[in-house]
């Protein structure tokens, strides 16, 4: 509080000359009309009466209202009762929000916000009355205007105004900071970012916030800080930075960011070390290939007779994979390769990857190949073939297409064999389809004869057809799986509602009829008497209480021998 105080003749009074019938004459202007007091400091007016009506008595600065006089009079030349004191202020509440308005008074109080009256209490008490009012302010500059009276009696008078923090009723966003720079310093490598002082009563702080050109500013700043200013230092990496300041309240609630303030870095960080290596020998040299690096313009390749050995820089290449033609061949070399960036910095080198460029000599053509259809498929046979680094044979079934005056071989994938077996039993359901078959040989370097080359032997030949006669009829309850197991066939189907136990069947071939196998309670069946070298075909129906038996379900399973 400020109390009242006598004013100088100088600071009360000023003269203005006027011509009045030809005479100079001293006018003195109201004492009230020069005060002013910067906001928020309020200005306080003293009346002689209760209206606030004629000139001030008294007109002085007041830092806050809350004052007690007791039975006397507040300044000299007022009376002890029945006068009046007004207090004002203009101020910026930033974002406004909500404001919580307490009084205290003994008499009369009555606040006005932009001239709309929020408290009244006016009225000769002879107790202290007190009272909460809370009121929503509007963003930007607003005037209070708080009136007291004193009627009979003591008189003391206490008012204020303070932003609402409670979460859950203040959710108003500051304002957006201005003024925000930002400097950097090459040298030092860091960023200065500053920013005027926010109007906001309630603020709690202001947040700094930096991404990357080119992606989302993260959800966690960088800092928290009371201050107008934040010294960061940004990865050197070359890059465009971006900074924005947020304030929040006490509330927790954020304003919106500053305009994005840029800054770009000078480039000491050299990339990441290249990773993945690997080698594959290729007519031309020995390839050496890599994951790409971000940030990476180009790459170096060293090369080295052993891991630990002294390595020297055998190329470059803006690429993510080279070709050294200078690797001998048959003769294991390793590497390491370094990433650069568009400024000159050269990573750390990578681990070493070894490789040999391996001759590329496929093994000739297999011979002798011939296929003879069995009743688990085909029993293929071929002669050993004399390629001295032979690693193992591929078998390769296909299907013919086109017409009888151009055919084609078009092949599955194919079953690997070792090198020193000459015969292979190729499983699968004996339906009288016409099959096509080559045989190819691949060496210990991986080169095929047929990729090699694009010849080979193709033997046609005709499945045996080793379907059953009996159709099997629609519409069955059951869903029967059959597959080739350790002792046998093992056969499962899921259970069937209302049965009270299954029959399984199998087919005979030479009493062209589907014979029973087997009756059972439960959801599978093992045939261990199945014989191998062969293709086997089941049914299984449902039995139920009456005596009956569902539609049959079919499947079959192909032996080796």
């Amino acid at each position: 509080m400020t109390p009242a105080r006598r004013t100088t003749s100088a600071a009360a009074t000023a003269i203005v000359l006027a011509t009045a019938g030809g005479l100079l004459t001293a006018v003195a202007t109201p004492a009230s009309a020069a005060t002013t007091c910067t906001s928020p400091v309020y200005k306080r007016q003293f009346f002689a009466n209760t209206t606030f009506s004629g000139t001030p008595k008294k007109t002085d600065c007041d830092s806050k209202i809350d004052q007690n006089w007791g039975t006397g009079a507040p300044a000299s030349g007022l009376p002890s009762n029945k006068f009046g004191v007004r207090w004002t202020v203009t101020r910026d509440f930033g974002s406004g929000g909500p404001f919580s308005f307490p009084v205290e008074a003994r008499d009369g109080i009555r606040v006005y916000l932009d001239g709309v009256r929020k408290v009244d209490l006016w009225k000769d008490v002879s107790t202290t009355v007190k009272k909460t009012v809370n009121v929503t302010i509007p963003s930007g500059k607003h005037t209070l205007r708080i009136d007291f009276v004193n009627w009979t009696g003591a008189a003391n008078v206490k008012f204020s105004y303070a932003p609402r923090t409670s979460s859950t009723i203040d959710k108003v966003k500051p304002r957006t900071p201005t003024g925000t720079t930002v400097t950097y310093d090459t040298a030092t490598g860091k960023a200065r970012i500053t920013w005027s002082k926010n109007k906001e009563m309630d603020l709690a702080g202001y947040r700094v916030y930096r991404r990357l050109k080119g992606s989302a500013y993260p959800a966690k700043p960088l800092t928290t800080t009371t201050s107008t200013s934040y010294t960061d230092t940004p990865p050197p990496t070359g890059q465009t930075y971006y900074y924005e300041i947020r304030a929040v309240d006490k509330a927790g609630n954020e304003s919106t960011g500053t305009t994005d303030q840029a800054v770009t870095t000078v480039d000491r960080t050299a990339p990441p070390v290249p990773a993945g290596l690997s080698t594959v020998s290729q007519p031309k040299g020995l390839w050496v290939g890599w994951s790409a690096v971000q940030g990476a313009v180009s790459y170096r390749v060293y090369r080295a007779a052993s891991a630990d050995g002294a390595y020297t820089n055998v190329g470059s290449t803006e690429q993510v994979s080279y070709v050294d033609a200078s690797a001998a061949e048959d003769t294991t070399s390793y590497y390491r390769v370094t990433a650069l960036d568009a400024a000159g910095n050269e990573s750390a080198r990578s681990v070493a990857v070894s490789g040999k460029r391996r001759d590329l000599t496929p093994p000739s053509a297999v011979t002798g190949v011939t296929v003879t259809p069995t009743e688990y498929g085909f029993e293929v046979r071929w002669d050993a073939n004399p390629t001295a680094d032979l690693a193992s044979y591929v078998v390769r079934r296909g299907e013919l297409l086109g017409d009888e005056e151009e055919q084609v071989c078009s092949l599955y994938p194919g079953y690997y064999v070792s090198a020193d077996t000459t015969s292979y039993a190729y499983t699968v359901l004996p339906d009288g389809e016409e099959s096509c078959f080559i045989v190819d040989a691949v060496d210990d370097a991986g080169n095929s004869s047929f990729r090699g080359t694009g010849e080979a032997q193709i033997v046609t030949a005709t499945e045996l057809d080793m379907t059953p006669s009996a159709a099997t009829p629609g519409g069955s309850p059951v869903r029967l799986t059959a597959a080739s197991g350790e002792a046998g066939v093992e056969l499962s189907w899921s259970p069937v509602t209302d049965a009270i136990g299954y029959q399984v069947y199998r087919w005979n071939p030479h009493a062209k009829a589907y014979e029973k196998l087997a009756a059972t309670t439960g959801s599978s069946y093992e045939d261990t008497g199945a014989a191998k070298g062969t293709t086997h075909f089941y049914w299984v129906t449902a039995q139920y209480a009456d005596g009956t038996e569902s539609a049959p379900d079919a499947d079959w399973v192909v032996l080796a021998p």
